[in-house]
């Protein structure tokens, strides 16, 4: 059965290919999103925005929350931001 299920499993070659890429790039985004250098560069460069006036305090403070937010949630979890249905 091993040699028959490989030959009909070729057609599908091409699809689990397109999900091994796929698992591959959440994993990276995964990892970029949620490392903390990133999350600290988010933050400082908010800082640096309300410093030089491109945005306000209360911007600010919302762009800390979500990043915190980001930080504090499960990468492969919902989202704290969504809502839940």
């Amino acid at each position: 059965m091993g040699v028959v299920g490989a030959i009909l499993g070729l057609p599908l070659a091409p699809v689990r290919g397109v999900i091994a890429v796929a698992e591959l790039i959440q994993r990276q985004v995964d990892a970029e999103l949620y490392h903390p250098a990133s999350v600290r560069r988010e933050l400082e460069a908010a800082g640096e925005a309300r410093a030089e006036g491109e945005i306000s305090p209360e911007e600010e403070a919302a762009t800390q929350q979500r990043v915190l937010n980001r930080l504090t949630a499960s990468p492969s979890g919902p989202r704290p931001d969504e809502e839940k249905r």
